[in-house]
């Protein structure tokens, strides 16, 4: 009675041994497939830029205009620091701008200075004249000297007339000389006119660089945000004393956005920039990202690590590496599925 059963047995756990034995192969022969078609990685995560907000100016704070993880625009004013004192600056900055123009003519002194200078040079041009005309009137004394001193000495003419000659001679030199004089003189006097205009210009230009020194002072005291972005890490109270270049919070963008993906050395060879990639975050499971390879590392991870490893001491271990690759995010949906950087992702590579 129990022989008819014992085939039936052995047909039941061949069935089962056949099923099992297709079901390791379809397994098999999946991962195969996938693996020629799919570089996968559980080893990334979501990277962004966090742009740090200084101070350029210290002073204490005023006003605080931003709450924490508040999204705000660029050039959305911050936080604003105590003016008084900047003001107060700046109100001395314009007083002396003010007293400077008052003192070297803005209100008609200088015009003065122009027309002494105008003086100078005219004064100038008539003592170039002048030294032109006593110049040739030397000359013309030089000459009647040599010919009467030449008839005095062949007795045509009598030796009072070559002294004449000769005190005509000095007095045309004597009067060169003065004219050469007053030209260097009339050139000395433009110089100084320059000079001195030069000066007052200067003292207007250094008096008003400090007062736009004071203005620019003064506008540092709204400290707005440098881009759009998410507020993070706020640090900031009213009545707290800030310094130059003191981190007060962070901003994070959240348009530009990117994945790092640490991928092993032995599939490196397969990935390249261009290749598509399914992003999965493990904040929303079910709901794939779009994305594609833009570059991979010039170098390992451990080669950017604190300590890199030192594989010539010691006893090797070979260890697979990681490469980073960095994969840009396309149609970002930061309404219903927003991303942080830092979020743990799945990246698979398709090849």
């Amino acid at each position: 009675m129990d022989t008819p059963a014992a085939p039936k047995k052995q047909n039941k756990a061949r069935l089962v041994l056949l099923l099992a034995t297709l079901s390791i192969g379809a397994g098999l022969g999946y991962k195969w497939w996938h693996g020629n078609h799919y570089v996968s990685t559980d080893n990334a995560q979501i990277e962004g830029h966090i742009v740090p907000v200084l101070p350029k100016i210290g002073g204490y704070i005023d006003q605080i205009s931003v709450r924490d993880n508040q999204l705000i625009k660029a050039g959305d004013v911050i936080a604003v620091l105590d003016i008084r004192d900047l003001q107060a600056r700046l109100n001395q900055a314009e007083a002396e701008l003010a007293a400077a123009q008052a003192a070297v003519g803005q209100k008609g002194q200088t015009g003065q200075i122009q027309a002494q200078i105008s003086v100078a040079e005219a004064n100038a041009s008539a003592a170039r004249a002048n030294i032109q005309q006593a110049a040739a009137n030397a000359d013309k004394a030089r000459k009647d000297y040599q010919r009467i001193q030449s008839l005095v000495a062949q007795k045509f003419l009598p030796p009072q007339q070559l002294d004449a000659a000769a005190a005509n001679l000095q007095a045309a030199e004597a009067n060169l000389q003065a004219m050469r004089s007053n030209a260097h003189a009339a050139g000395e006097q433009v110089q100084v006119g320059g000079a001195n205009l030069k000066q007052a210009e200067a003292r207007v230009q250094s008096a008003r660089a400090a007062r736009d020194y004071a203005a620019l002072q003064l506008s540092y005291s709204q400290i707005k945000a440098p881009v759009a972005g998410r507020v993070s890490k706020k640090s900031l109270e009213p009545g707290q004393l800030v310094q130059p270049g003191q981190l007060l919070l962070s901003l994070v963008p959240e348009n530009d956005l990117w994945v790092t993906a640490n991928f092993k050395e032995t599939d490196i060879g397969r990935i390249h920039a261009g290749q598509k990639v399914e992003v999965e975050v493990d904040a929303y499971p079910g709901h794939a990202f779009e994305g594609e390879v833009d570059s991979v590392s010039a170098a390992t991870g451990a080669r950017f690590s604190l300590l890199p490893p030192d594989n010539a001491t010691g006893n090797f271990t070979k260890v697979v590496q990681r490469v980073p690759v960095k994969i840009r995010l396309n149609k970002l949906d930061p309404a219903h599925y927003p991303l942080r950087p830092g979020m743990s992702v799945v990246a698979t590579v398709v090849m």
